[in-house]
């Protein structure tokens, strides 16, 4: 892949054809997004309705497409980063992602350790979770401290090809029903299915890594509005992926666990559970590789939040203190980026054997369920105003697209912030 200054992919994306050469900050987002919790919350969708949700991954995935096209045509558009964008909403947009950018890096960098270490110490069990957990971060620390894009897009490529290949051959080994899955793409609720619905479609590709897209091509080389073309097909061709992978984890779902009436738990454990019924099933090795699978996908996740996260704050922190985008101490490798990424490691730590303190998880759940709300509200605001050239502004089809996705999204929010107070 090209790196951030490499003037060959600046030259071919605006000279040429763009070729798949050129495929990758779309694919780093939507595999940062996809995390394990993603993926249970497919599998149960899947172990609950069979093929009846099916239709919701389309779904799913055109609102991310729609939202993560929006943030990257912003910023190739005005030259701006999304949170320069926020930021001429007003401070009340400070007020907000502050506060949830700490707390959810916090909780986050817990959560995503303990998520690469459950594979891995079930795969090697010499090593504690939260001793796997801490080596990941570590990992991840290391790849990315030095903000070189290209290794960092390469890495990410690496993982989502694991994924791909082992959730993908998992579908196939079930042998799916393909009838009852393209009967399944008539958009239709079951009863009691409201929750599973807003679940697999909300979780499909990420949530806060959306907005990190455009630092991502930024890094890439893709800065001018002659890089929109590329920019589209890039999200296009990796939701697609995303897609394929996400209906596979339902194959998944539908086939071993509906059709065998086998509950399995919430949250990262569920994976487990899952590589258990296929141990059963095929055999040790089929479990094995996806636990192999199942931790790509938590480290994808990991190392995407640790690059991508890391940007925002960085930007975030510079724009307060006045500096502009391109001062060193708001970019890639700068101070601030490593701050974050040391705040993402370091403490979080203590959770992973200490427990997770109860308002902190609280607040975590609140003010994470408002960030798909706002980040669908401010484009629309956004990409409707003279703050973006009149040709880049939202059409018709975009702007109907985003107001049912923000529609989406709030209802979604309600649901876990009833969720987050409950668990109180």
């Amino acid at each position: 892949m090209a790196s951030a200054t490499d003037t060959t992919t600046t030259t071919t994306t605006e000279g040429r054809r763009p070729g798949w050469s050129l495929i990758g900050p779309g694919l780093v987002v939507a595999a940062t997004g996809v995390g394990a919790a993603d993926l249970v919350a497919t599998l149960i969708a899947g172990s609950k309705y069979g093929y009846a949700l099916s239709w919701t991954v389309v779904v799913g995935c055109v609102m991310k497409i729609v939202l993560v096209e929006g943030a990257g045509r912003f910023s190739l558009a005005t030259g701006r980063t999304i949170y320069e964008g926020w930021s001429s909403l007003g401070r009340w947009t400070h007020w907000y992602f502050g506060p949830y950018i700490v707390v959810w890096g916090f909780v986050y960098g817990a959560a995503a350790m303990a998520g690469t270490g459950l594979p891995l110490h079930s795969l090697m069990p010499f090593l504690s979770v939260p001793a796997w957990g801490i080596l990941s971060g570590l990992i991840g620390l290391v790849l990315v401290w030095w903000g070189h894009y290209a290794l960092f897009e390469k890495v990410c490529a690496a993982l989502v090809g694991i994924m791909f290949v082992t959730m993908v051959g998992a579908a196939a080994l079930t042998l799916p029903n393909l009838p009852e899955l393209a009967k399944g793409l008539v958009p239709l609720i079951p009863d009691g299915a409201l929750v599973n619905v807003l679940s697999v479609a909300g979780g499909v590709g990420g949530t806060i890594t959306l907005a990190a897209y455009g630092y991502w091509i930024r890094e890439k080389g893709w800065t001018t509005p002659g890089h929109m073309r590329v920019m589209r097909i890039d999200n296009g061709i990796a939701y697609l992926v995303t897609g394929i992978f996400v209906v596979s984890t339902l194959i998944v779902g539908a086939e071993l666990l509906y059709s065998a009436n086998i509950a399995i738990k919430t949250g990262d454990e569920g994976l487990l559970s899952l590589s258990d019924v296929l141990a059963s099933r095929y055999g040790a090795w089929a479990g094995s590789v996806f636990l192999v699978g199942f931790w790509a996908a938590a480290m994808s996740s990991l190392v995407g939040v640790w690059n991508g996260v890391s940007m925002m704050f960085a930007d975030f922190v510079g724009h307060v203190r006045g500096h502009g985008q391109d001062h060193p101490d708001s970019r890639l490798g700068g101070k601030w980026y490593r701050a974050y990424i040391l705040w993402l490691t370091f403490p979080p730590m203590v959770m992973m054997f200490l427990g997770k303190p109860v308002y902190l998880i609280l607040a975590y759940g609140v003010l994470g369920a408002f960030f798909m709300p706002f980040l669908s509200v401010t484009l629309l605001w956004l990409l409707n105003t003279d703050r973006v050239p009149r040709e880049w502004r939202n059409k018709l089809p975009s702007n109907v697209a985003m107001v049912l996705c923000a529609a989406a999204f709030i209802a979604l929010a309600v649901n876990e912030l009833q969720k987050a107070v409950r668990g109180a």
